[in-house]
């Protein structure tokens, strides 16, 4: 099953880059390749975690895709978890943490994405299998360069 994992050193703080990532609605207006993204429901458990159910439209030359995943907020662990509930995936894992690190600043931190994958179409996954490391690269950079356009360039 193809995945791909990176970690970045940003000069954010954990918390604020928690929050970046956590604001889901706002996906299209950075995010390349995300056309659409509606929340259908928002959830907070007794535990403080929140469940938020999102449908996401992607497309990158002539794939486009629909799929709807389950994301658990988990801000008190710096964690967001993501798993898929329909679309063109037979499997989907997405995890981001967030961990103080100095590396790039006193209030910086260390921001790791994880994700794991298999589409349900054989065609797809042989086209998409070509592009999706460089897309998730793509991604990682626009988180970034969003937390510098929002919190100020450090």
């Amino acid at each position: 099953m193809p995945s791909f994992r990176t970690v970045r050193h940003v000069a954010h703080a954990p918390g604020r880059m928690f929050d970046l990532v956590a604001d889901v609605e706002r996906y299209p207006e950075f995010l390349p390749f995300c056309k659409s993204l509606v929340v259908r429901r928002r959830t907070t458990g007794e535990d403080g975690i929140e469940t938020v159910v999102a449908a996401m439209s992607v497309g990158y030359k002539a794939i486009n895709e629909n799929f709807t995943s389950r994301v658990k907020l988990d801000r008190p662990g710096l964690r967001i978890m993501a798993e898929y509930i329909d679309g063109p995936f037979s499997f989907l894992d997405n995890r981001w943490t967030f961990t103080p690190d100095t590396t790039k600043g006193p209030d910086g931190c260390a921001v790791e994405f994880f994700i794991t994958y298999e589409f349900r179409s054989r065609m797809l996954q042989i086209l998409a299998g070509a592009v999706f490391d460089r897309i998730f690269r793509i991604f990682s950079e626009a988180f970034e360069a969003r937390a510098d356009e929002v919190y100020g360039k450090p």
